[in-house]
């Protein structure tokens, strides 16, 4: 029971929010400043997008060992779940496509082993921290992402508009 069910004594709806996980590598270069480690995506939810490097939290699973999975099967990088430092949580609201609805824990790494290389969902690039390139992301990442790259934890709502696309609100707890 919820501290809110516990006050009004009405159970909380059940979430059929899809579980989620997102992980930020991130490394910082002497000559060049921090680094994130994000990709261009070519198949499915946000293709021809840059994204960052996660995906569905499978039966069973923790959100750890789904962004280590995650991360292995998009980049070929290896990450412990011990280096996973939790940035933040965000649930995303879809009102016009209520089974996009996900809730989503964001990680941040700062160590790992391999070299990231293409897979077939993503063809990875490091990008400056300031210069991410926004324009090319999911428009809500602006609203979200500074706090993960400044090293702040956060919890928020993004709910997106009509269009599945355009952010409607972002709300930080």
């Amino acid at each position: 029971m919820t501290s809110d069910e516990a006050a009004t004594g009405i159970p909380a709806p059940p979430t059929r929010a899809v579980p989620v996980v997102l992980c930020f590598l991130m490394r910082a270069i002497p000559e060049r400043g921090a680094e994130v480690l994000m990709g261009l995506k070519q198949t499915g939810f946000g293709i021809g997008r840059i994204v960052t490097l996660g995906g569905h939290v499978e039966p069973g699973e923790t959100p750890e060992q789904a962004a280590v999975r995650e991360v292995f099967e998009e980049s070929g990088v290896t990450v412990a779940e011990a280096a996973l430092e939790q940035a933040g949580t965000i649930e995303f609201i879809f009102p016009a496509r209520p089974e996009w609805d996900m809730s989503t824990v964001v990680y941040r790494a700062w160590s790992w082993d391999g070299e990231p290389a293409p897979s077939a969902e993503i063809i990875p690039a490091w990008y400056p921290v300031d210069k991410v390139p926004y324009a090319r992301m999911w428009p809500d990442s602006a609203h979200w992402m500074p706090e993960v790259l400044a090293g702040r934890t956060f919890s928020a709502v993004v709910t997106l508009a009509a269009d599945n696309e355009s952010v409607a609100s972002v709300v930080f707890s």
